[in-house]
């Protein structure tokens, strides 16, 4: 048995990828993508067509429903493979918007039932901020189920149980980029490896919060720089995995053990947690990496976006 089938057996491995003619080699459950991704697929040959095709369709109408009707058609691709959820991501310069975000999360909605798509197996993803979390809430009220990514704060996953929100995305390697870059020449790779890993740790948390308050929300680890932070990670809910790890983990039979487990997570003692809008703002505040990080993916997420832009505005 490979580490990725023994993965499959404690985890629900999703694929992170919009290269979706990949998904068929790893079997995964679900899919996500987000604009970084959507935009080096179209840059491939084999899915500029998928570009060109929607412009042509769509010819004379708004920029940005040429964008969302891209990203449902990767999605619709997407769900013809996989047996269950595709996320897929409102834009990111709405991050501060909560009305626009809620919109932006209807119309995906729209234009995938359009498609054909049961509402139950799209994600919208949607960045953790305070304005994104409320439009988050509202949209699954409407039974829009939703995925809060760029995650990297207690306070963020707070927040997102609090709304009752389906499902986070906490960014494992992203933290450890950012711890490892502060430490600089302190730094100790196999002291910080494995349960030790910072990123790791916060999932760790975080799912341990989930389970001991029986927090519905769906925990799932993203953003892996190595096989080292997965498998640390095994029982989570959910793992989304690029394709280059899930070929690691599919080349491998190391034996695999659970390392998260949702019965010792109730057995803990811990307090409880709330925040209001002023306390979840402090709170994320004070952590210096996911503040900076947030902002940091917010910009990083929103340049890929106005580069898919000009590509549709030029095919």
């Amino acid at each position: 048995m490979t580490q990725l089938d023994s993965l499959k057996r404690l985890t629900t491995v999703v694929a992170d990828t919009g290269d979706f003619r990949q998904l068929a080699t790893f079997q995964p459950q679900d899919a996500t993508t987000n604009p970084s991704l959507i935009l080096k697929a179209v840059q491939k040959p084999e899915y500029r067509p998928l570009l060109e095709e929607t412009v042509a369709r769509f010819k004379g109408q708004p920029l940005e429903e040429l964008v969302d009707r891209l990203l449902v058609r990767f999605g619709t691709e997407i769900l013809s493979i996989i047996p269950g959820r595709v996320s897929t991501e409102v834009d990111a310069r709405l991050s501060f918007d909560e009305d626009a975000t809620y919109s932006r999360g209807e119309r995906l909605i729209d234009l995938y039932q359009g498609a054909g798509v049961h509402i139950d197996r799209v994600l919208i993803k949607v960045a953790a901020t305070w304005e994104g979390i409320r439009a988050a809430e509202r949209l699954e009220r409407r039974g829009i189920h939703t995925n809060l990514t760029l995650l990297f704060s207690f306070a963020q996953a707070v927040a997102c149980g609090q709304a009752g929100v389906q499902l986070i995305s906490p960014f494992v390697g992203r933290i450890y980029d950012w711890h490892k870059k502060s430490a600089g020449s302190a730094w100790d790779e196999a002291a910080r490896a494995g349960a030790n890993d910072p990123g790791v740790q916060s999932v760790r948390r975080i799912y341990e919060h989930y389970k001991h308050f029986g927090i519905r929300t769906e925990v799932m680890g993203a953003s892996f720089r190595n096989v080292g932070q997965i498998t640390a990670l095994a029982g989570c809910d959910l793992l989304t995995i690029s394709p280059d790890l899930l070929a690691l983990l599919a080349a491998s039979d190391e034996p695999l053990q659970r390392a998260l487990d949702p019965e010792a997570a109730r057995s803990l003692r811990l307090d409880a947690v709330e925040y209001d809008e002023p306390a979840f703002r402090y709170a994320h505040n004070e952590d210096a990496m996911a503040t900076e990080k947030l902002a940091e993916g917010i910009r990083a997420f929103a340049a890929d976006a106005a580069k898919l832009d000009q590509l549709l505005l030029t095919a």
